[in-house]
């Protein structure tokens, strides 16, 4: 018989983030007839509470019950056809099973190689348009905030490039990560599409995602795209204007994300933004002081949602993770492909603060010395001066 651990687990992951109590709360509520007029009040405030936190007045929201997978198929198989060619910048783990994804569904990606150090180089991305003189490239595709590695994309920049241009290729988001965690501006920053899931900022559990899809690709996917049914966006569309589904909703998490959208409004997404930045500086002032090298190391690049963290040579990732979690219950996220056992990621997205933060740190600190991890003491006093200030 496993003996039982005492206190509350930290799940430190880069996502799912841990379901604060209200949402637990609004899930638990009895479901309803997704068809009655009770209903449609719940649907319409989900589509315009997530036009909110994705900043826009213009884009049609779409909510599907899947994970972030569903989402990224959603949004390319409504604005490309197959063989199209659709250009994607190497950011990470996340970047490339995207592409993977692309690769399955027939079209062409043209993968701009990086080294996952790093958010998508605009300059480069309008370099290969430039070179594009046909406009035989569709689409552009981005990670906003690359959950293996900590680096963030400059939306705005990218946009920028293929303006400056004057290519006509649809600007696409990941932003599972990103959304209701950093800064996001759909209008503002001319994106077309994105995607974003519920089990990250948005501190819901798995289960529903979502396109952002601006005018023009609302257009494009009434004039084309691939095969589709259960993804297709103009059916979802016609039925949401009334509050309603054209099948079963996920009706419980449209009771959380309702909830999970009031909770960040209450606390102002700018305030959410800020915390997350001052969560991301400290643990990075922590690792540092510690003497490990942060995986995103170009500046003003980095994740307020994690900091993915290089392990000394020789010693392995997984190995101390196991020690974090036996030790002090606390679960790191792992390194995933090309930094698989090289890396350890924490998390420190959603519904956090300064002490779970600290508590965090701490408990990592302690369990480099348990593991003889190589390391410089005080990781957490340099944290905790970042958060004084």
């Amino acid at each position: 018989m496993t003996s039982r651990k005492a206190g509350r687990h930290f799940l430190q992951i880069p996502g799912p983030s841990a379901v604060p109590d209200r949402i637990l709360r609004a899930i638990s509520m009895q479901t309803i007839d997704h068809r009655g007029p009770e209903f449609a009040a719940v649907g319409r405030a989900a589509i315009e509470g997530m036009k909110s936190i994705f900043k826009t007045d213009e884009g049609q929201v779409i909510i599907y019950p899947a994970s972030g997978t569903g989402a990224w198929e959603a949004a390319l198989v409504n604005t490309l056809s197959e063989g199209d060619r659709v250009l994607m910048y190497e950011t990470g783990h996340f970047s490339m099973l995207w592409m993977k994804l692309a690769k399955r569904l027939g079209l062409q990606p043209e993968f701009i190689a990086g080294d996952w150090r790093g958010g998508a180089d605009a300059n480069a991305i309008a370099g290969h348009l430039r070179a594009d003189t046909h406009h035989s490239i569709k689409a552009v595709c981005i990670v906003h905030n690359e959950t293996s590695s900590g680096s963030v994309s400059s939306v705005a920049e990218v946009r920028a490039a293929i303006d400056a241009v004057s290519h006509p290729a649809l600007l696409m988001v990941d932003s599972i990560s990103g959304l209701a965690s950093i800064d996001f501006r759909f209008d503002e920053w001319g994106v077309d599409v994105c995607v974003s899931g519920s089990q990250k900022g948005l501190m819901l559990p798995p289960g529903i995602s979502f396109n952002c899809a601006s005018k023009r690709a609302m257009e494009v996917a009434r004039k084309g795209g691939m095969r589709r049914s259960y993804w297709d966006w103009q059916e979802m569309a016609a039925m949401n204007a009334s509050g309603y589904f054209p099948y079963t909703p996920a009706t419980n998490m449209l009771y959380g994300l309702n909830e999970a959208v009031a909770m960040l409004h209450e606390e102002g997404l700018d305030n959410v933004f800020a915390r997350h930045i001052r969560h991301g500086r400290a643990t990075r002032a922590a690792v540092r002081a510690w003497g490990l090298d942060i995986l995103c190391n170009r500046q003003g690049q980095e994740s307020g949602v994690l900091t993915a963290v290089m392990m000394p040579e020789g010693h392995s990732a997984d190995q101390f993770r196991k020690t974090v979690l036996e030790g002090f219950d606390i679960s790191l996220g792992n390194g995933l492909s090309k930094v698989a056992d090289r890396v350890f990621r924490i998390g420190h997205l959603g519904d956090f603060n300064d002490a779970m933060l600290m508590g965090t740190l701490s408990g990592i600190e302690m369990a480099l010395s348990k593991a003889q991890i190589p390391h410089s003491k005080g990781g957490t006093e340099d944290a905790m001066a970042v958060l004084a200030g």
